[in-house]
C-alpha cells in the first residue's frame, strides 16, 4: 500500500463512474487503459491522442525505426551534434544518471553490443565473436557521449549507438499518463507491455490492484496498490541468459528478474533493467543503498539452476500489509 493518500486526485472522485478498457499496440507489444471515465468523457478523442503521443515517442527514441531521432543519431558520422526533442533529452538525463549511479549496470549506449546478440532490429544466427564484441565494445560505453542538457544536443563520437529499451518504455508510461490528467482523467490504471502507472481510485474506493507475477505455490501472491505509484519489472527468472551486462557485453550468468515500485514509471524501468544485470548479492545492497522498493526472484544457484527465491527489500516491506 502507499504511504499516504493524495487528497488532490479525489476531489473528482465518483462512485458512479463507468469503468471503461481501451488498449492497442505499441513497441512491439500492447498497451492497456483502465480508467474511471470523468463526466463527458471521449473515447475517441482519448485513444487519439494516446495513439499519437506514442507515435511522437517512436518517432524519437526507436531503435527499431532507421527514421526516428535515435536512428539518425545512431547512424550520424563522428562529430556530429544531434538535436533532441524536450521529451528525448529529458530521458537522456534520466539515463545519464542512473549510468553513473549504477556504474554502468544500466547503459543507454550499447546498441551495437545489443544489436550483435540480436536483440536488436535485426536477428542473428549465431552468438556474435570475440573480436565482433570488442569491436562493439570500443566503440560503445555512456561515458564516450558528450551531451549538452542546456542546448539539448548529443555528439556522435563515431560508431556509437543508442538503444533506450530499458528507459524509454517506462517513460512512454508515464507520458500516457500525463495525457490522461491532462484531459481530466485522474483515476485509471494505464499500462505498457508489462509497465505500469496507477492514478486515483476506482469507482467503488479501492484502489487499482497489480499482481506480480508469483510462479510456485511456495511464495506467496503478491499484490501491490498503484496510487500514483508505478511498478516496472526487468529480467527473466528462467532465462536469465537472455539479459545483457553492459560493463562485460556478455549475458548474465544468473536468472532473476527485479520489480521497482516508484513514483516514476521512467526510473522504475531504468532501475529494473539496472538491478536485474546485478549478481543477486549486489542488487540486494544496491537497492538497499539506494532506498529503493524492489522484489525479485532469483533462482538460486551459481548459474541460476536452482529454486526459485524471493526478496523484497526494506524499502518495499515498509509498504506491505500484512493479512
Amino acid at each position: 500500500m502507499p504511504l499516504d493518500i493524495d487528497p488532490g486526485v479525489l476531489a473528482d472522485w465518483r462512485q458512479d463512474a463507468p469503468v471503461i478498457d481501451l488498449g492497442g499496440e505499441t513497441m512491439g507489444t500492447t498497451w492497456r487503459l483502465r480508467l474511471a471515465a470523468p463526466e463527458n468523457f471521449d473515447r475517441d478523442a482519448i485513444v487519439e491522442a494516446i495513439e499519437a503521443r506514442l507515435e511522437d515517442i517512436l518517432a524519437q527514441m526507436s531503435h527499431w525505426r532507421a527514421d526516428s531521432v535515435l536512428g539518425r543519431f545512431n547512424r550520424a558520422a563522428a562529430g556530429t551534434w544531434i538535436s533532441l526533442p524536450p521529451a528525448f533529452a529529458g530521458v537522456m538525463t534520466a539515463a545519464f544518471a542512473i549510468a553513473e549511479v549504477t556504474d554502468a549496470a544500466f547503459d543507454p549506449a550499447i546498441g551495437a553490443i545489443v544489436d550483435l546478440w540480436g536483440y536488436g532490429p535485426v536477428p542473428v544466427a549465431a552468438p556474435p565473436s570475440a573480436d565482433a564484441l570488442a569491436g562493439a565494445r570500443a566503440v560503445s560505453g555512456w561515458r564516450k557521449l558528450t551531451f549538452d542538457a542546456d542546448s539539448h544536443r548529443l555528439l556522435q563520437p563515431g560508431g556509437l549507438r543508442l538503444d533506450l529499451s530499458g528507459i524509454a518504455k517506462g517513460h512512454a508510461v508515464d507520458a500516457l499518463a500525463a495525457l490522461l490528467r491532462e484531459r481530466g482523467c485522474n483515476h485509471f490504471l494505464v499500462e505498457i507491455g508489462g509497465e505500469l502507472v496507477g492514478s486515483g481510485m476506482k469507482p467503488d474506493g479501492d484502489p487499482w490492484w497489480v499482481d506480480l507475477e508469483t510462479p510456485t505455490c511456495d511464495i506467496p501472491p503478491f499484490r501491490i496498490a498503484l496510487h500514483q505509484l508505478a511498478v516496472a519489472t526487468s529480467g527473466d527468472y528462467v532465462r536469465g541468459r537472455h539479459t545483457i551486462d553492459p560493463r562485460s557485453a556478455l549475458p548474465v550468468e544468473h536468472a532473476m528478474a527485479v520489480s521497482v515500485v516508484h513514483r516514476s514509471a521512467m526510473l522504475a524501468d531504468a532501475w529494473a533493467t539496472a538491478l536485474c544485470v546485478e549478481p543477486p548479492e549486489a542488487m540486494r545492497e544496491r537497492a538497499i543503498c539506494e532506498n529503493l522498493a524492489v522484489r525479485a526472484l532469483c533462482r538460486a544457484g551459481d548459474h541460476g539452476e536452482g529454486r526459485i527465491e524471493e526478496w523484497i527489500s526494506p524499502a518495499l516491506a515498509a509498504l506491505l500489509v500484512v493479512p
